[in-house]
């Protein structure tokens, strides 16, 4: 999906300026808004990928105008309602009007140090042969799916070489839609700043993508 998430590369939003000694967060309810989406994550009742999707899918205007963890609250109640644990009403309200879900149970703080340090792998076991080397040229797919992916769109029909293969991975535009797994081979693709943005760009600029397989065709 080419949401408003997708900026490299774009022209007129300025010089990225660094914060100096940037905090993790800036206020409590920064703090509050990590907490109660990992505790939601934790539920297993959404993917990873289909919570990424349903951040990056906020309209264009509410996207760029919002702080970071105002678009994890709002992506948080979109999930809640979309998979009935929170009615719309309630959230108008900002109260219950009715009763739990008997299946959610309360996250001790020892469980979450434990997922928090264990992480969410994504390989899985390789089938098959990958179908590109370390140090061949490819091009990223000139695709625009409708969907979620992870293949940035300054990128996409462009030529670059294959870095590193990493194995099998959990395919993110299938697997946030509920369209399961299907792991494919996972690349770290190099592209040079002048492939991407012309000779005028610095030629010292070089970008790399991790990218699937569905990603890539032989250049």
């Amino acid at each position: 999906m080419n949401g408003a998430h997708d900026l490299g590369g774009t022209m007129g939003f300025g010089e990225v300026v660094p914060e100096v000694d940037e905090p993790v967060f800036h206020t409590d309810w920064e703090r509050r808004a990590m907490a109660v989406t990992l505790a939601g994550a934790m539920l297993g009742r959404w993917t990873l990928d289909e919570s990424r999707h349903v951040r990056e899918n906020r309209p264009p205007a509410t996207y760029l105008t919002s702080a970071y963890y105002r678009i994890w609250l709002d992506a948080l109640e979109s999930l809640l309602v979309a998979h009935g644990l929170v009615g719309a009403d309630e959230l108008a309200d900002g109260r219950a009007h009715r009763p739990g879900d008997d299946g959610v149970t309360a996250v001790s703080p020892g469980t979450v140090t434990r997922v928090l340090a264990r992480g969410a792998p994504t390989e899985r076991r390789a089938e098959g042969t990958p179908a590109f080397a370390v140090g061949q040229a490819v091009r990223a797919r000139n695709i625009h799916p409708g969907g979620h992916t992870r293949l940035p769109r300054y990128v996409r029909g462009h030529r670059g070489t294959v870095e590193l293969v990493h194995g099998a991975h959990v395919l993110p535009d299938t697997n946030a839609h509920g369209g399961g797994e299907n792991p494919e081979w996972l690349y770290t693709v190099r592209f040079a700043g002048t492939e991407l943005w012309g000779e005028a760009a610095d030629p010292s600029v070089e970008v790399s993508v991790d990218a699937w397989e569905s990603y890539l065709e032989p250049a």
